[in-house]
Order: C-alpha cells, then structure tokens, then sequence
C-alpha cells in the first residue's frame, strides 16, 4: 500500500559516530554543522581519554529540512573529524536501513527473539536472510517470512563453505551479522571482511567453565551469578569487544535446569541490547574494548 501525496513525511534522522584526537572546538563544529544548515539535533553525548587525547562522540540529528546534500555534509565532516589520520568517522542515515544477516545453528531463542522484534517493528532493520550449518531452525525462518540459507560444514569444507557464504553477504548487501548462537568459529578471513560488524553471544563463565556443560560444571562450582556476554567478533575467540553484559544472582536452590533457563533468558535480552546499540550507532571500538553511549 503507497502513502498518499498528502501523507506527512516520515523525518529523516542521521546518526554520527565519530573518534578523533582532543582538540578545542571539535565539539562545536559539529553542532554548527547541523545547526547553520538547516539541521535539529536530537541526541548528542562524547567521552573524552584525556590521558590518550582521544575524543568520541554520538551525535543524531532530523536532516528532514538540512541545506546541504548528503555528500556535502560528509565533505565537512572529513574536514572536521579528518584533521588527523587517526580519526575515524561514520554516518547513517535512517532511509537506508542496515541489512543484518543471521547465523545460527541449533538453538532457537535467540533467533525468535530477534525474528520477533524485527517483525513487530521494534527495530529498523532488514533481514534479508538467515544462514544454518543445520536445518533445525528453518521452519522457524519461514514462519517469519525470511529466506534460509542451509551450509553443512565439516573441517574439511569449511574454506570452501565460508567462501560461498561471504558470496552470499556480498550479493544481499549485507552490513553486519549476528552470531544467534552459531556454534562454528568464524575463520580469520570471514572477519576481517567485517571488521566490528560480526556480533556474538554467549554465557558469561568463559574461561572458567568452557565446553558444552557449562551451568553443570558453574552448578558444581557453586557459583552465585550468573551471565552472559556479547562482543563483536575477532580473530581471538570469544575474545572481542564487549558490547553489553549483564548478570542475574543464583542460589543453592536453583537446579541446573533454572540456571539454563535464565542463562537462556539473558542471552536473549544481553544479544537484543547489543544489536540495539549498533543499530542505533551507539557504540565506538577503541582497541579490544568500546566507547558504548546510552
């Protein structure tokens, strides 16, 4: 169904993440920027690393009204935040969605979580696809309506598998992935083909209690807490920048089978705070840890 002529147009946001060395004044460029041509801001926060002289900064404003073209505001922006070649800068604007991919394997929850929120609205993505090493969660992509991709895997295929999945990204557009509990390690070359755009979720007891047990190994530790942890993904396992945790209290009480359950729960919520962050262009890689803005 098309909109009207007479049907008020949707705003159109744009979102600025921007690192670059201390400087006096930086700060005000930017807001000068957007003001003097046209711009309303709706959101800006920065950091400062006084002792490495770093400044980082999220910055959203409605473009509806802005003077200037798009190319333009990224001509000033170069100018603004380029003056050192250890500046980095980004900018999305909201008419153009990202297209996220989906990696799973087995394990649902955290893929219905994501399936739902996208379906619901909640979030402005696309998600062109979900990839599977196995079939299991299929049926649950076609109930939401988005293609799956099947691609078995063993060690020996595994170079050739990640190629034509790379393949794949590359024809949909694809800007990041989420690993919805995917249990394969990604190769040193897949990640490096999207550098602090592969995000990852899992339990927080890594290194303490690895392998495929963890709640019955925490159980029979004792343990009082328990967590989970997304990062973006680096050639180092499970070793990347932290974007979101979270942690919830146990007790003796609780059997192995509450603490995966709300091992389960929190998954899904600490993954769906971490997507959220990205989307929403709120976080910043400094090194192996993250500027992350509320």
């Amino acid at each position: 169904m098309n909109p009207s002529p007479d049907s008020p147009r949707a705003p159109r946001h744009a979102s600025l993440l921007l690192r670059c060395p201390l400087r006096a004044g930086v700060a005000a460029e930017l807001t000068q920027l957007v003001q003097a041509h046209g711009g309303r801001i709706l959101y800006h926060d920065q950091h400062v690393e006084a002792e490495e002289g770093q400044y980082f900064t999220s910055l959203k404003w409605d473009a509806s009204d802005m003077t200037l073209t798009d190319a333009d505001v990224a001509k000033r922006l170069a100018v603004i935040g380029g003056k050192s070649p250890a500046a980095e800068w980004s900018l999305h604007y909201s008419d153009r969605p990202l297209r996220m991919a989906l990696f799973v394997s087995r394990d649902p929850w955290c893929l219905y979580d994501i399936l739902a929120r996208v379906s619901s609205g909640e979030w402005q993505v696309e998600v062109p696809l979900v990839v599977g090493n196995h079939l299991d969660l299929e049926p649950v992509a076609r109930q939401f309506g988005v293609p799956f991709h099947h691609f078995p895997m063993t060690k020996d295929t595994k170079e050739e598998v990640e190629t034509r999945q790379l393949e794949l990204l590359k024809q949909e557009r694809i800007n990041f992935i989420v690993l919805a509990r995917y249990m394969q390690i990604l190769s040193g070359r897949f990640v490096q083909a999207y550098p602090n755009n592969v995000i990852n979720i899992h339990h927080a007891f890594l290194p303490a209690f690895p392998g495929a047990k963890p709640y019955h190994s925490a159980r029979e530790r004792g343990v009082k807490m328990i967590g989970a942890t997304s990062h973006y993904v680096t050639e180092t396992l499970d070793a990347g920048p932290i974007i979101e945790q979270d942690v919830q209290r146990v007790s003796h009480r609780h059997s192995v089978a509450d603490l995966v359950r709300l091992g389960r729960d929190l998954e899904k919520i600490v993954l769906s705070r971490a997507i959220w962050r990205h989307l929403q262009r709120k976080v910043i890689v400094l090194g192996n840890r993250t500027v992350v803005f509320e």
